[in-house]
């Protein structure tokens, strides 16, 4: 197999946006509890927060995450988790047939983020709660203070403000399966009036409204224009959310990154529809709030508990890889995505995972993501692609191996990510940066195995571990790569 890879300086396609590298917690399953908070850990710090996850999420580099939620968030009351601790309410989180002890809250969480290197995208309740809450919460975290909910901030531990900046209303509006579930139109209306009483609490916040689910929801992409008809002078973002899965066919599965791709193109062109119909001269933006590899199938029956381990997938090689493929995607419509949440970050469908009272460890799609957050941060390039293709049974003829090019000018350095989604053929990849003077490959890393079902475990965490690969030379700036069958490639270039 065979490609060739054109990389030219000029074809700008977008710079990419930090938060294009975030991630989600949401109270569900052992995210929060025995994942990021465990009092009496060894290793956990003064908070309860474990010291050895904060150095997972800092090696990282995670700009922002979601919180609290996700489905818990529309049945979630913010209030519940402020104030003194013993005087908070256990409450039943209905979405996931859990106990909610309410023993992390906005306050917490925040001091978490603090000290994991990231920041807060909030989220509020469009299911149970009003608008007025919605605003509440803006004036609680982000009003500096001589307010009743800015005071209580102060009260509670915070003289400074949070200072949010990025919020969701609501979260997957569109599902039956979400608690105050609302048609398109009911859903804009309620939107809209929120949307008004939070910028009316703090005018330099971004929203982001609700839009499709996945893209099997039989509203898709209806929803979405009906809610950007209501909300597009006001909102910033439209979220979209997708997940894949292995339904037996591993070429199919290794393709997935066609039907992001084909996702992302129909959100935007029913962004810019609603644009023209509204005379707009502004853009909407997408912010992909939840993506990853998720095996929705598996049924995990559990009683009524504190942090059930439910969702906890164990990730394979070739989830990396496909994940990979979708890291990809999302770089290459950099243009218009400009937030991206890899759902979720510890144990629940996780790059991390951890043991109550033992050690944590870096699930295989760990890898990609920080390929994609340590050198995917500058300008993305459209390079000229011809590439062998391949028959799928799901998506029919589609690319044999993919590609993106990040140029990061201020320190003049390119890199190129690779997928080689063929299991048996090698592809030789022509890689041709003559708009560039004076190259040279400086780092080359592949993540590929014989064990496309390997995957690391406690016990033996380095089973699946991107390995450093020969560097290539060139006297004319074409590099000749060879990619591995099945393989997740970065190839980095001095220039």
């Amino acid at each position: 197999m065979k490609a060739k890879v054109t990389v030219v300086k000029e074809f700008e396609l977008g710079k990419v946006d930090d938060n294009l590298f975030s991630s989600f917690v949401e109270h569900l399953g052992r995210a929060v509890y025995t994942g990021i908070y465990e009092p009496g850990h060894p290793l956990a710090d003064e908070q309860g927060f474990r010291k050895d996850v904060i150095e997972m999420v800092k090696d990282l580099k995670v700009s922002l995450v979601r919180y609290p939620g996700g489905n818990f968030l529309s049945g979630y009351n913010w209030k519940d988790g402020i104030g003194p601790k013993d005087k908070r309410p256990v409450r039943l989180d209905r979405a996931w047939h859990s106990i909610e002890p309410n023993q992390i809250g906005i306050d917490e969480f925040y001091d978490w983020t603090q000290k994991s290197g990231t920041e807060i995208m909030g989220a509020v309740n469009m299911g149970t709660g009003s608008p007025q809450e919605a605003g509440d919460i803006i004036e609680y975290c982000n009003f500096e203070g001589g307010t009743y909910w800015s005071d209580l901030r102060r009260a509670n531990g915070h003289k400074e403000p949070l200072n949010i900046k990025t919020w969701c209303i609501g979260n997957e509006m569109d599902g039956p399966w979400q608690i105050g579930h609302l048609s398109a139109d009911d859903y804009g209306k309620k939107a809209l009036e929120a949307a008004k009483i939070m910028k009316m609490t703090d005018e330099s916040i971004k929203l982001v409204v609700c839009g499709s689910s996945t893209t099997k929801m039989a509203t898709y992409p209806e929803w979405d224009r009906i809610v950007l008809e209501h909300t597009y002078d006001i909102a910033d973002y439209v979220s979209i959310h997708r997940y894949y899965e292995n339904y037996g066919n591993d070429d199919d599965f290794l393709a997935s990154f066609y039907d992001m791709d084909n996702f992302i193109k129909t959100a935007c062109a029913t962004c810019d529809y609603v644009k023209a119909v509204k005379r707009s001269r502004k853009t909407m933006y997408l912010s992909f709030d939840e993506w990853n590899v998720w095996y929705q199938q598996k049924k995990e029956p559990h009683p009524w508990m504190t942090a059930p381990r439910i969702l906890e997938d164990h990730y394979s090689l070739l989830d990396a890889l496909v994940f990979g493929g979708l890291a990809i995607t999302l770089l290459n419509h950099a243009d218009r995505v400009k937030v991206a949440c890899l759902a979720q970050l510890v144990n629940v469908i996780a790059p991390i995972f951890t043991e109550p009272g033992k050690g944590a460890y870096r699930q295989a799609i760990y890898w990609p993501f920080k390929d994609m957050s340590l050198f995917g941060r500058g300008t993305v390039l459209t390079p000229v692609i011809k590439s062998d293709t391949k028959i799928t049974e799901k998506f029919g003829e589609v690319a044999g191996s993919i590609y993106s090019a990040v140029y990061d000018e201020e320190n003049k350095e390119l890199t190129v990510f690779a997928l080689n989604t063929s299991k048996t053929e090698v592809c030789e990849a022509e890689i041709n940066l003559s708009s560039f003077n004076n190259t040279s490959m400086f780092y080359r890393t592949e993540l590929s195995g014989k064990d496309l079902s390997a995957v690391n475990t406690l016990e033996n965490q380095d089973a699946v571990k991107p390995c450093k690969a020969e560097l290539i030379s060139s006297d004319n700036n074409v590099y000749i790569v060879p990619l591995k069958p099945a393989s997740w490639n970065v190839l980095r270039f001095k220039v």
